[in-house]
């Protein structure tokens, strides 16, 4: 089963995606994730959009691939000179089974734009044992 997810960030905004169960058997894979600008052709932007394990106390736009709640990252870019360009990159470990809760960052490096985002999330049954190691990996914060 796939489930999705979309919102616009503000600047700086952090969500919270309610994923947890009372049992945990239930778990979840990135299968998606993008990102567009909330002003397309507009100004320059560029949006660095994350997905992690655990809520953050500090958003940036720091990208560490050694981070183990790090889940996925996006770039979209807008540059309005002339004529209007978009880049867009994302990177989505999706090898990483979850069962928690899991936060969408949105940090934006030359404007105050929001952005859009886009997040598809593949279900996965888990037994006993898989559940148990989840819950364990978002807990201690490491993958």
């Amino acid at each position: 089963m796939i489930k999705t997810f979309r919102g616009l960030l503000a600047d700086g905004e952090q969500e919270t995606i309610r994923l947890s169960t009372n049992n945990g058997m239930t778990g979840y894979k990135i299968k998606k994730f993008k990102a567009i600008t909330n002003n397309p052709g507009g100004g320059n932007a560029e949006h660095v959009l994350k997905v992690w394990t655990r809520e953050q106390s500090t958003i940036d736009n720091l990208v560490d691939f050694d981070n183990s709640e790090l889940l996925a990252v996006g770039l979209a870019t807008n540059a309005a000179t002339g004529y209007s360009t978009f880049y867009n990159e994302r990177i989505v470990f999706d090898n990483i089974t979850f069962n928690q809760d899991i936060f969408i960052t949105h940090f934006e490096n030359h404007s105050t734009e929001a952005c859009n985002y886009y997040l598809e999330l593949e279900q996965v049954k888990l037994d006993l044992s898989e559940a148990t190691v989840a819950t364990l990996k978002d807990m201690r914060g490491s993958n």
